[in-house]
């Protein structure tokens, strides 16, 4: 029988040959695919992005929490207002409510302090009702108007021994419009306002409005025009409109024109002032009808200040008798005075008299006034001759 073959052996020589001839195909592939990822020089704008309208996250802040990114930290209100069958809500910022409503708003806590429209303290209104509560503070407003629009707020009250203060952690506030009928503007209690415009401070024209998307305009009486809002004075319909840096040429009787629904209507009208009064305290000169008086005779000390027609000046008085009980008449009063082109002045004036002078008056007249930023003292002496 015929052998079996076993498989062929290639010869040494021969797989040299096929090596040398395959060689230079396989060098110039490499070559190829390496020359292929090396990136070709890029034609004038080639490399630009194009654009894209996909948003990237934001970028934290060292030390920051993602979910602290573009987040406003709020203090919680303690403020809920009272809704029909006895349901609770947080208000809103502002509300708007028919007028005739009741209003009742509660604030948590167990010394809570309240603001609301200043008016309904003055003329002691009895549609509101403010209460303390073992938990909460309470205020009830019934049969509400246009006049009481405004703002509303609450705080809790903190009190150590007889110092008390405002924990400004909790607080609530809600600004509230009561619509009426036939009431675009918030009623006033005068039919002619003053406006003092002071340099180194706001002015504010009262204009408010009752409906929130009422159109309001500032003109002026004479010449008749409109005033036109610009980048020193805006609207806002909280405090109405807000000279942001008074000038003299501001001054002048104004009005507001309100418009919703087609129906237009006026405000009352406003005296615009300007006043080149420093803010400080007091400015004070004092005055004797005589610094030498004869047993007998009367005299007058006259303490006089002049200051800003808006801020309110008291006086205090020391004299020699004082301590005696001396009887003296004391009488305060002012006025304003026109001191020439857009120079207004409050003169607030406290004469002391002292009738049948003796020995026991003689000595130093003190007077002491006092306004909201300051005081001051000046002296005379008055001796007896």
């Amino acid at each position: 029988m015929p052998q079996s073959r076993g498989p062929r052996l290639v010869p040494p020589l021969l797989v040299l040959l096929l090596l040398l001839l395959l060689l230079p195909e396989a060098l110039s592939t490499a070559a190829n695919q390496a020359s292929a990822k090396i990136k070709r020089p890029k034609e004038p704008g080639e490399n630009r992005i194009k654009p894209t309208n996909k948003r990237g996250k934001p970028t934290l802040a060292p030390g920051k929490d993602r979910d602290t990114v573009g987040s406003v930290p709020k203090t919680p209100s303690i403020m809920m207002q009272v809704m029909e069958k006895g349901r609770f809500q947080k208000p809103a910022a502002t509300l708007s409510l028919t007028a005739g409503q009741t209003l009742e708003l509660r604030c948590k806590g167990n010394s809570i302090e309240w603001h609301y429209p200043e008016y309904l303290d003055i003329f002691k209104d009895s549609r509101l009702s403010v209460k303390q509560h073992d938990r909460y503070g309470q205020l009830i407003l019934v049969n509400a108007t246009a006049a009481d629009t405004g703002e509303y707020s609450c705080w809790l009250q903190v009190c150590s021994g007889y110092v008390c203060r405002k924990d400004d952690t909790k607080t609530g506030a809600t600004y509230i419009f009561f619509t009426e009928k036939g009431e675009l503007f918030v009623p006033s209690p005068s039919y002619f306002g003053v406006v003092y415009l002071n340099p180194d401070r706001e002015a504010i024209v009262p204009c408010r409005v009752t409906v929130p998307s009422a159109k309001v305009t500032l003109h002026r009486e004479f010449p008749a025009k409109e005033i036109q809002s610009n980048g020193s004075i805006i609207y806002d319909m909280r405090r109405g409109f807000v000279y942001l840096h008074p000038q003299p040429d501001h001054q002048g009787v104004v009005y507001c024109r309100a418009e919703a629904h087609g129906a237009p209507q006026i405000s009352i009208k406003y005296q615009l002032l300007y006043v080149e009064v420093p803010s400080g305290p007091p400015s004070t000169t004092i005055a004797a009808s005589s610094n030498r008086v004869n047993g007998g005779d009367d005299i007058t000390v006259l303490c006089t200040v002049l200051g800003e027609p808006d801020v309110e000046v008291e006086f205090r008085w020391i004299y020699p008798g004082l301590k005696d009980e001396r009887p003296v008449m004391i009488q305060d009063s002012w006025r304003l005075v026109n001191r020439g082109v857009g120079r207004t002045t409050r003169l607030s004036q406290s004469v002391l008299t002292v009738q049948d002078f003796e020995t026991i008056d003689a000595g130093y007249y003190m007077c002491t006034a006092q306004n909201p930023r300051g005081q001051t003292t000046v002296a005379t002496a008055v001796q007896l001759s």
